[in-house]
């Protein structure tokens, strides 16, 4: 039987070996109790809205609704209620997507016990929490973020130019930052072809080279 101060917690992963696995760790710990677990995010976000917990632990990549969009209605709908990542991939776009939505905290699979529950009451308290692996990757983006400004400002690129040199030195294709910035293919070769002009180079290649310079 839980206490009526124990962190209530929900478990969201669509692999069940990793959802039962972490409710049954969870149960077992003092200060803790699970109160639903969710095979993806549509259903995270209905029990979510049925139980009220105090914090749901949420995977990203999950079927039917992902993690990252779960996370911004829950958020959205249970300002009480928030949400710590605990998933495999700890690459820029996941991080910042899971952050954008609203996640208190990033933690990789690679967390043991400890830490996870460390993190559950770090994040009740207000505090956000970072893998060590994760917060390398923060701190790069934002020295990537420093020397994308810098090279903005001396070839005088325009906001969406910048979005589009970032989204290129992210490996995005042409499509994927047409899809990511809300505008046509034919837009996003404009400002690259500007960007390139304004750059003095010929290439994808050569322009993210030249924001490796500045880094």
């Amino acid at each position: 039987m839980s206490d009526s101060t124990d962190i209530r917690v929900l478990v969201a992963d669509d692999q069940a070996t990793v959802r039962d696995g972490l409710a049954t760790i969870l149960e077992y710990s003092p200060g803790v109790s699970v109160v639903g677990t969710a095979e993806n995010g549509e259903r995270a976000v209905a029990l979510a809205r049925e139980t009220r917990p105090d914090v749901v632990l949420m995977d990203l990549r999950m079927p039917i609704l992902d993690g990252a969009e779960a996370t911004r209605q829950i958020r959205a709908e249970l300002p009480g209620t928030a949400v710590l990542v605990l998933t495999t991939y700890a690459d820029d776009s996941s991080i910042a997507g899971a952050l954008s939505a609203g996640a208190s905290g990033y933690l990789t699979k690679s967390a043991g016990r400890e830490q996870i529950l460390a993190a559950l009451t770090a994040t009740v308290a207000g505090q956000q929490t970072f893998a060590p692996e994760v917060a390398a990757v923060m701190i790069r983006g934002l020295g990537q973020r420093s020397a994308l400004q810098a090279l903005a400002r001396e070839a005088g690129l325009t906001e969406r130019e910048s979005d589009v040199l970032e989204r290129m030195g992210q490996g995005a294709s042409n499509r994927e930052i047409a899809e990511a910035m809300f505008v046509s293919l034919s837009t996003v070769k404009t400002h690259t072809n500007n960007l390139f002009a304004k750059l003095g180079v010929s290439s994808r290649a050569e322009a993210i080279a030249r924001l490796g310079e500045s880094g």
